[in-house]
C-alpha cells in the first residue's frame, strides 16, 4: 500500500496495487456500470476483466491501483508510459510524459467533489519522480465530467485522436503548471 495523503474532510488517501485474481469481482463490478461506460469495459466478463489487469500486472511500463480512502477501495488508478501504449502512436511522445486513467465509483456519497479532492494527490503521485514533466490523459470526447476535471485541474487540450474503442481528446498538464497552481502542495 502506497499512502499517498490525508485529505481534509475525508480521511486518508492511499493506492494499492491491483492483484487480479484478488480484486477482479471489484473491477468487474466497476467497469460494466452503464455510468462508467467510458472506461470502454462495459460488456467485458469476469474473466475478461481479470485476464486484462494480469496482462497489465505483468508489464513494467502499466501500473494499477486502487484508490482506498480510509481503508475503503473508492476507485481504480492507472499509470502508463505513454512511449508504451497506443496513445504514444499518436502524438509525440515528450521525455518525462507520463500517463494517468482514473475511475472513481464510490460505494457511498462523500460531501463534495471526490474527484476534485484526489485529483490533485494523484497527480502528485504521479509526478513524485523527478523525470516526470507533464501529466498525459486521453478521455472520450463524449465524457464531458471527465474533460471538465481536467480543465479545472490546469490540463490543456490537444488533438482529438482515434484510440482503439474510443475518440479520444488528448491532454496535458505541465508540472510547472501544476506546481503553479498547487505551490504548497
Amino acid at each position: 500500500m502506497t499512502h499517498l495523503e490525508r485529505i481534509p474532510d475525508l480521511g486518508e488517501l492511499a493506492l494499492a496495487p491491483v492483484r487480479p485474481d484478488e480484486h477482479a469481482g471489484l473491477l468487474h463490478d466497476w467497469v460494466t456500470r452503464p455510468r462508467n461506460v467510458f472506461w470502454g469495459m462495459g460488456s467485458h466478463t469476469l474473466d475478461q476483466v481479470r485476464e486484462i489487469y494480469a496482462f497489465l500486472d505483468g508489464l513494467d511500463t502499466h501500473h494499477a491501483y486502487l484508490v482506498m480512502l480510509d481503508g475503503e477501495p473508492v476507485g481504480l488508478f492507472q499509470t502508463y508510459q505513454p512511449e508504451a501504449d497506443p496513445v504514444g502512436e499518436r502524438y509525440p511522445v515528450g521525455p518525462g510524459d507520463v500517463g494517468m486513467h482514473l475511475l472513481l465509483d464510490p460505494p457511498r456519497r462523500y460531501p463534495g467533489s471526490l474527484t476534485g479532492a484526489v485529483f490533485p494527490a494523484l497527480v502528485r503521485f504521479l509526478l513524485r519522480d523527478p523525470a516526470a514533466r507533464r501529466v498525459v490523459a486521453e478521455p472520450d470526447v463524449r465524457n464531458e465530467a471527465m474533460l471538465r476535471r481536467l480543465r479545472i485541474e490546469g490540463f490543456t487540450f490537444g488533438d482529438e485522436i482515434d484510440m482503439p474503442g474510443k475518440r479520444a481528446r488528448l491532454a496535458f498538464l505541465t508540472r510547472e503548471r501544476f506546481e503553479s497552481d498547487r505551490p504548497s502542495g
